[in-house]
């Protein structure tokens, strides 16, 4: 089964659906102002259009994503047969004056609900920085139909 690894499509795969609703982290790639990469872990949410990350006001991406948009995601399970989301976009970052939806949304997806909100309810009117990516270009593997390309 060969797909093309641009085709946005590839979102409503059921691969790509369970990755995006999953507790696994995201891993979140962008280039640090001196053009060096840069990778965290890092919450997500998926709301059907965009993968949306909530972070802390002061974390060190957001100083750069304005002048370097350009990140990749991936997220992906740890046991084998392997499956991974990959994602590439356009950060767009907004400055919020509390806690993101979508990470409330997430909190309770990763901790459970009692959790997620006694969580956020810790963050409650603190400035937080949403960035939402649109993607642009996506790629699945699962390891059994699709795989990386040196393999093939």
């Amino acid at each position: 089964m060969s797909t093309a690894t641009h085709d946005l499509s590839q979102l409503d795969d059921p691969v790509a659906q369970q990755l995006l609703t999953s507790t696994a982290p995201a891993r979140f790639a962008y280039t640090w102002s001196d053009g060096t990469p840069r990778v965290v872990p890092i919450w997500f949410h998926w709301n059907g259009d965009a993968v949306v990350f909530g972070t802390p006001f002061k974390a060190p991406k957001l100083k750069v994503l304005s002048s370097r948009p350009q990140v990749a995601v991936s997220i992906d399970t740890t046991e084998y047969p392997y499956r991974v989301l990959s994602i590439r976009g356009h950060a767009e970052v907004d400055i919020l004056d509390d806690v993101a939806p979508e990470y409330a949304a997430a909190a309770e997806r990763y901790m459970g609900e009692d959790q997620g909100k006694a969580w956020v309810a810790e963050l409650r009117g603190q400035r937080m920085g949403r960035i939402r990516v649109v993607p642009e270009w996506v790629n699945i593997l699962d390891f059994e139909t699709r795989f990386p390309s040196a393999l093939t």
